[in-house]
């Protein structure tokens, strides 16, 4: 695995993006949006897992070199951080990604903050061809029927946050509109995937969807 780092200017500042990719025959690139915490050890982790895959793994920082201690600062951080904020640190990572690698379109994937932003740059940004979000909040609808890619949603039934009510609303939604939503749910609390996290961590949950995710970026990109 070879890593780099991507500086890139946004409409509110400079920041950079973690890159992981492997070492010979790159394949295609999947963006990574962070989790409320920021780029920490574990997004670069599953940086580096992508680029074991075949993967080149983009982690854009949309807090812009801050890291939370706890989640009272990860959530304070998370708030103070607008979405037209975050949505433009994607569209300007996809620019400089493309100017560096030559890069054509993405996959994006994301948990927890990652996943609402990954779902609805999806839905916003040109240049992403399929997407993968974890546990994020679901746009507005005027917002989701812009969705022209293949989204698998990955959730879990035990999530306080984003709790089978909303899940079923985005399936009602993706029906209704016609988009294509594949709803993936285990049963699992909300960031089962984070295994630095053993309260919430689901081995056996991970482990399936990591296997569905990227197989399906294999098959979408």
């Amino acid at each position: 695995m070879v890593t780099d780092q991507l500086e890139f200017e946004t409409a509110n500042g400079r920041t950079t993006a973690f890159v992981a990719m492997p070492d010979e025959d790159t394949g295609p690139p999947v963006l990574l949006i962070q989790e409320w915490w920021g780029v920490n050890g574990h997004i670069k982790d599953i940086a580096g897992r992508y680029a074991n895959a075949g993967f080149v793994a983009i982690a854009p920082d949309l807090y812009r070199g801050r890291i939370a201690s706890n989640a009272e600062e990860a959530s304070r951080m998370m708030h103070e951080l607008s979405i037209e904020d975050g949505i433009d640190t994607i569209r300007n990572a996809i620019k400089a990604a493309r100017e560096r690698y030559g890069f054509g379109h993405f996959g994006i994937t994301g948990y927890c903050m990652g996943g609402t932003y990954a779902l609805r740059a999806a839905c916003e940004l040109e240049g992403i061809a399929a997407a993968a979000p974890f546990y994020g909040d679901i746009p507005e609808e005027e917002v989701l029927a812009k969705l022209r890619v293949p989204v698998i949603f990955v959730s879990g039934k035990r999530d306080a946050w984003i709790d089978p009510e909303k899940v079923a609303g985005l399936e009602s939604a993706a029906a209704r509109l016609g988009l294509n939503v594949e709803s993936l749910k285990y049963d699992a609390d909300h960031a089962f995937f984070n295994d630095t996290r053993p309260e919430v961590y689901d081995p056996a949950a991970s482990q399936d969807a990591w296997a569905r995710v990227t197989s399906f970026f294999k098959n979408t990109l």
